[in-house]
């Protein structure tokens, strides 16, 4: 089984005095043991990366979740301390790389954070605050130092027919965790809604018309990769469209040689 480059977006981070561009390791090991695939972190370097030239190499783009939000600026929105943390060097960074894989027809796989990219790079906007939305549930995680509690599976999304997710679930309702306070509020261009939690927040998109698999989930499949069946899916499916890139890729080059 081959093992294909994927590029990992990246998080600007100030730590003992240092300036990082880091990923979680959650990500990153459900990119290797769930995809079978070479994660590759790309950067937060905005337009000083030449995204083209990368895209010629990876044969997918996975967009991680983050403790930040995308900056209201970018959608019309309120930029107040209140809806941040912000960083400023990923969405320039994250954005354009969405939209180019789109076009360029790059597999792409868009997590918590990544979805509300991918919505605000295709022109939509955010909700910045769902718990405080009439009839809308707390999204968020309990308070807790334990991880597995705060990404514990405790909600159920529907997996709407015909869709992209449906075709890797079945329709009907697929039990996920949940960590956000933001979601999808105005969907952008040519996406489609994929799933949605019991309180109609949008929990899964794709784009419609993609040349190649193009999904964002709300939800952090990552964290039980190895022991949740639906989970496991996810990546499976990301990882089959990366192999299904790299060898139409190879192909190219041989009957171009």
């Amino acid at each position: 089984m081959t093992q294909p480059l994927v590029a990992v977006s990246t998080d600007v981070r100030q730590f003992e005095n240092y300036t990082w561009h880091a990923a979680p390791k959650q990500y990153l090991e459900a990119a290797v043991a769930g995809a079978g695939v070479f994660p590759i972190l790309v950067p937060s370097f905005g337009d000083r990366l030449d995204l083209d030239e990368l895209l010629d190499r990876v044969d997918g783009v996975m967009i991680t979740g983050s403790k930040s939000n995308v900056y209201p600026g970018l959608y019309g929105g309120d930029p107040s301390e209140a809806n941040g943390p912000y960083d400023h060097d990923r969405d320039a960074t994250t954005l354009p790389l969405i939209r180019r894989a789109i076009e360029r027809g790059v597999p792409l796989l868009a997590i918590c954070r990544g979805i509300q990219e991918l919505n605000v790079a295709l022109g939509g906007t955010l909700h910045t605050e769902v718990q405080e939305i009439e009839g809308r549930m707390d999204h968020r995680a309990p308070v807790s130092d334990d991880q597995d509690e705060r990404f514990a599976i405790r909600q159920r999304v529907s997996i709407k027919p015909g869709t992209c997710l449906a075709g890797i679930f079945g329709a009907g309702e697929v039990p996920v965790n949940s960590v956000h306070r933001q979601a999808v509020d105005r969907l952008g261009e040519r996406l489609q809604v994929e799933a949605v939690a019991d309180d109609g927040t949008v929990e899964a998109v794709s784009v419609v018309g993609a040349p190649a698999f193009a999904v964002g989930v709300q939800w952090h499949p990552e964290y039980w990769v190895k022991s949740d069946d639906a989970s496991a899916r996810i990546f499976k499916a990301f990882g089959d469209a990366a192999r299904a890139h790299s060898a139409a890729r190879s192909g190219l080059r041989v009957a171009a040689e």
